[in-house]
């Protein structure tokens, strides 16, 4: 059986293609380093990390789907008497 084979300028796109996900996966890679390094000064500055997290991720969800969310917990807490 033949190998597969692709022409020159595919050859070059595909190489092209292979390259940029690297660049963006270093770049992912820098940019969680640098996350890690702000929630470390966020630490050192006395504020508290899972709280921060916390905020983060409610600033990036859908403001109705968050209010949703925040009524069922707040639901689930009165049940189960938790204050």
């Amino acid at each position: 059986m033949s190998e597969p084979s692709i022409g020159h300028n595919s050859k070059d796109q595909l190489r092209s293609i292979i390259e940029r996900i690297e660049n963006v996966e270093q770049q992912i890679k820098e940019l969680g380093s640098d996350r890690s390094d702000i929630y470390k000064e966020a630490s050192g500055n006395g504020f508290d990390v899972p709280a921060l997290k916390a905020i983060v991720r409610a600033r990036r969800e859908d403001t109705e789907k968050r209010r949703a969310r925040e009524a069922m917990v707040d639901l689930y807490r009165g049940t189960l008497g938790i204050e």
